[in-house]
């Protein structure tokens, strides 16, 4: 495919323009051009990007390829509510579907689901944008400016989470930005830099490896994970707390407590840092920390398998696909919430309080998942039966972005 670019506008005559050709040595400013041959007729690709400096002709480029997605949002409506509406091209995407592409693009922060998209951050409205994107999947996508209003951190891991939800679909998306740095991360499959003219096809790109390290801790960092939980809950009694750092910074958080006989373990409030959610980070946290209370490296000495319970459709979905574990349980809402309170009553009673109990557990209408870790070679078996399309799947430290 041939694309010729030829801007033209009338010739600035002002003093100023003619002092500026004087003092720069400027013929004109009233012509651009630009000749770019790219070799992408056939179908036999999913992500291009387009890349080079401001002005270069990146958006000129974008224009000729296709429309540039730029969707509208209503005012006040929660995106959880916008992304995959009755009125979009992606016309009533189930809610299951909807969540599943915001934890996939990284935007796992549950309570600016809630929030109209007006409000949300920079870096919220960039992972919001990339959910919908991939909810409605169109033939074909140009995403002018993509990245490039947020942090370099968020823009990176946001790229290399978005890439791999949109391999899912069968769309193609050409992606323009002025940054170099998000590449390895999308590992597009062609590349046209509009500062030297060169374009690639098949130059196969590698996302960088991050360093997580595990420390072994209480709860002194969990304020800084706090907003980030879904849900509202005390602190787990008797818990060790666990919290992966990657170049210093805290990135990863989980509490473990036992059951009643030591006989195994549970693992609750996993948090990852906005920031980070989407590298893959989650998943590879937990499994490391299972493994370890498995193999018995814990205060106790003792080897106990995991049990993980969550109502986040996204981590949900994400256990079920690991065959490092297991589901072994879901309920559609909570119990009975009037039985609880009498059942707390009536212990309270028997042990001496007399103070009135009045609220018990239960009755919520939240879906809540259990799933037990299986370790490596458990897994293993699951690996074989679920075919090979999930095997070299491993849990070392080092994590792949």
């Amino acid at each position: 495919m041939k694309v010729s670019i030829h801007h033209r506008c009338p010739e600035a005559d002002s003093y100023r323009a003619a002092r500026v050709k004087s003092l720069f040595n400027v013929e004109s400013g009233a012509t651009f051009d630009l000749e770019a041959e790219l070799r992408i007729d056939d179908d036999r690709w999913s992500i291009g990007v387009i890349v080079g400096p401001s002005g270069s002709g990146k958006s000129s480029i974008g224009r000729q390829l296709g429309a540039c997605y730029e969707p509208k949002w209503p005012e006040d409506v929660p995106i959880i509510d916008a992304i995959g509406d009755s009125g979009d091209s992606g016309a009533g995407r189930p809610f299951d579907e909807v969540a599943g592409a915001l934890s996939a693009v990284g935007l796992g922060s549950v309570p600016a689901w809630l929030r109209p998209y007006r409000v949300l951050s920079n870096g919220e409205r960039f992972r919001a944008t990339l959910a919908r994107l991939v909810c409605e999947a169109p033939a074909l996508a140009v995403v002018d400016e993509f990245s490039s209003v947020v942090d370099r951190q968020i823009a990176r891991v946001g790229a290399g989470a978005f890439a791999k939800a949109w391999r899912r679909t069968r769309g193609r998306a050409v992606l323009l930005s002025c940054h170099y740095d998000i590449l390895e991360w999308l590992e597009p499959d062609w590349v046209f830099d509009t500062a030297t003219g060169e374009f690639d096809r098949g130059l196969l790109r590698r996302r960088p490896r991050l360093e997580l390290h595990i420390h072994e801790t209480d709860w002194r960092h969990w304020p800084e994970f706090e907003p980030h939980h879904y849900l509202k809950l005390p602190r787990m009694i008797a818990s060790t707390c666990y919290v992966g750092w990657i170049d210093g910074a805290a990135v990863a958080h989980v509490a473990v407590s036992t059951r009643p006989g030591l006989v195994e373990a549970r693992a609750c409030r996993l948090v990852v840092m906005p920031e980070w959610q989407g590298a893959g980070v989650g998943m590879r946290f937990l499994n490391a920390v299972c493994e370890a209370w498995r193999g018995g490296r814990n205060r106790y000495g003792k080897p106990m398998p995991m049990l993980f319970h969550t109502s986040h459709p996204g981590l949900a979905a994400a256990l079920r696909r690991d065959p490092l574990w297991t589901q072994v349980s879901a309920s559609l809402c909570g119990g009975d919430k009037a039985r609880s309170a009498e059942s707390i009553a009536g212990s309270a009673a028997r042990a001496g309080y007399c103070e009135t109990v009045k609220s018990g557990y239960g009755g919520h209408f939240r879906a809540v998942q259990g799933f037990r870790y299986l370790g490596p070679e458990e897994g293993q078996h699951a690996r074989d039966d679920r075919g090979p399309e999930v095997a070299g799947r491993g849990t070392a430290q080092a994590v792949p972005a």
